[in-house]
């Protein structure tokens, strides 16, 4: 049987169900066509690779793990990453780490699977996502570990976090002697069990779809740095502007505060066409730099104010145009506006507002009515975000909150990029492919579900859903038994007239479902592009899907 491992009576969260309560116990290898990898309780790591339906075998050990799984308390189901055609990342739910080169995979003659890096990494955990590469003539391995672990110091949300270790093995060279070893780690940590999260093909950053923040946690010299950042930031930001001015369409003007005791003779104030000076006695200068725009310098006035201030006239040598900002880069200065000069913009903007809801429906087609949308297509997490983090500087170079577009799930496209992910978009669902390497073409549309975001959200009782790598089908399914399966539109060899409308139908998208024989609980899920492999405690099911080519 599967090793499946129940939730414990402490681990009673959202976010532990959502970890390891609805795990996907079977593991596609993206590498080789039509295989899949589960554990069983011996700790024996099986597959079963598909060639002919006409021969299938029955799943075959490839490896086994070296320890009792049996004898730990607090352990997690063993999860498998397939970092590679020829590279493996094993962890038995204890928190042990295994490294494996597996040789080319699924050829008897070249596969062998043989541990490479063997450590205890902390407490027990999954693996997430992982990625081989070579750098500087290194190979190295990134895994992403996921813990949902206790935190004292939440008292008011669930008492819990989540922390995704990001850990790089490298092969290290010494005396000739090869061996890989643990070159980097670094944590990032959040309030939800992320949706999705990848490591870059190349280790150079991370991708991450989740309701909650994550941050990297930074050592405490790094803490104590920013810490003194943020306190000169903070001081910055309590002074008082050194001055403020106001503008009409041809003249500005400048007030200054002055010392008491300056008088007429301490003041200088140098005027040229682009460029303004003011000093005071022997100081160094209170305002210089370089006008916004040109000036009339010979018609420039100043005058003390009898409220000791100092009041400097331009005038513009360019009427109309409004000046964002008076000496170019100096931000000591606050901009006043008049009444007139707001109101003013408030009338340009009119016709982006409307003091009614939607005046006029029938003009376009309203852009959504919530009337239509029913109770199943709420979702709580409405707030979601896709963030990329930079690997070296550990800082968010990107942001992009999803809003109404809820996550559905991941798919493995093409092995050597990133996972796609797919997201809701109104009723359909539309798959998004990573390109790390393309900064102006991040996240790339590779295709379209069309109303499967409205199907799938009346399925209450879903577990897995998953789509195949050439997207001629996506497929869901719930915890017993059933499997629907939602074929893309494809022409028809008849003719066919859609009744209420008259109009004849070009393209159908069957849908199917599948009821299982089986009255266990499903544990895995994956879809392939002729196959859909279903597991349950003792049964692997396979569904024929397309006949091939």
């Amino acid at each position: 049987a599967v090793a499946e491992v129940k939730l414990r009576d402490d681990q009673y969260t959202l976010d532990h169900m959502r970890a390891f309560g609805m795990y996907n116990y079977l593991h596609l290898d993206s590498w080789y066509q039509d295989s899949v990898y589960y554990v069983d309780q011996f700790g024996r790591v099986m597959n079963l690779s598909v060639t002919l339906d006409t021969a299938l075998q029955k799943p075959r050990e490839v490896f086994r793990l070296p320890t009792d799984l049996t004898s730990y308390d607090n352990r997690l189901c063993a999860s498998i990453h397939f970092s590679s055609s020829t590279w493996v990342s094993l962890s038995d739910g204890t928190g042990r780490l295994y490294l494996i080169k597996s040789g080319k995979r699924g050829n008897s003659a070249s596969e062998k699977w043989e541990i490479m890096f063997n450590e205890e990494l902390g407490s027990p955990f999954i693996i997430v996502h992982s990625v081989s590469f070579v750098k500087s003539d290194m190979n190295s391995v990134a895994v992403l570990l996921l813990r949902v672990e206790k935190d004292e110091l939440d008292t008011k949300g669930s008492g819990f976090h989540i922390t995704l270790e990001w850990v790089t093995i490298a092969e290290i060279s010494k005396e000739g002697d090869h061996r890989y070893e643990v070159f980097k780690r670094r944590i990032l940590q959040g309030k939800s069990v992320p949706h999705y999260a990848a490591i870059e093909p190349n280790g150079d950053g991370l991708m991450i779809v989740s309701y909650k923040p994550f941050k990297f946690m930074q050592d405490e010299d790094d803490k104590l740095e920013e810490n003194d950042n943020a306190k000169a930031t903070n001081e910055k930001k309590v002074v008082d502007p050194l001055y403020s001015w106001q503008q009409t369409e041809d003249d500005v003007t400048i007030t200054v505060r002055i010392p008491q005791d300056i008088t007429k003779d301490d003041i200088k104030v140098r005027f040229s066409p682009d460029n303004l000076s003011v000093t005071l006695k022997d100081q160094p200068p209170l305002m210089e730099g370089k006008l916004y725009s040109s000036v009339d310098h010979e018609s420039c006035t100043w005058i003390i104010r009898e409220n000791k201030s100092l009041e400097i006239s331009l005038i513009k040598k360019n009427e109309g145009p409004r000046w964002p900002e008076l000496i170019v880069g100096d931000t000591r200065g606050e901009f006043i506006m008049d009444s007139s000069q707001c109101s003013e913009i408030t009338e340009s903007l009119m016709h982006l507002t409307s003091e009614v809801m939607n005046p006029n429906p029938e003009k376009e087609n309203p852009p959504c009515n919530a009337q239509e949308l029913e109770e199943c297509d709420a979702f709580l997490e409405d707030s979601t975000s896709l963030c990329r983090f930079d690997g070296d500087t550990l800082k968010v170079t990107h942001v992009i909150n999803l809003g109404s577009n809820q996550y559905l799930f991941s798919v493995v496209v093409d092995p050597r990029e990133m996972p796609c992910f797919c997201l809701r978009h109104d009723v359909d669902a539309l798959l998004w492919q990573p390109h790390s390497d393309q900064p102006e073409n991040m996240w790339e549309h590779i295709a379209t579900f069309n109303a499967l975001g409205y199907v799938q959200a009346s399925k209450q009782d879903k577990k897995f859903m998953a789509c195949a790598p050439d997207y001629s089908y996506a497929a869901l399914c719930e915890c017993l038994r059933r499997v629907f399966i939602y074929r893309q539109p494809t022409p028809l060899s008849t003719v066919l007239y859609n009744r209420k409308e008259g109009r004849q139908v070009g393209q159908v998208a069957k849908q199917l479902v599948a009821t299982l024989e089986a009255n266990d609980s499903i544990l895995g899920f994956q879809a392939t592009s002729e196959r859909l492999f279903v597991l349950t405690t003792k049964t692997l099911f396979l569904i024929k899907v397309n006949s091939g080519n």
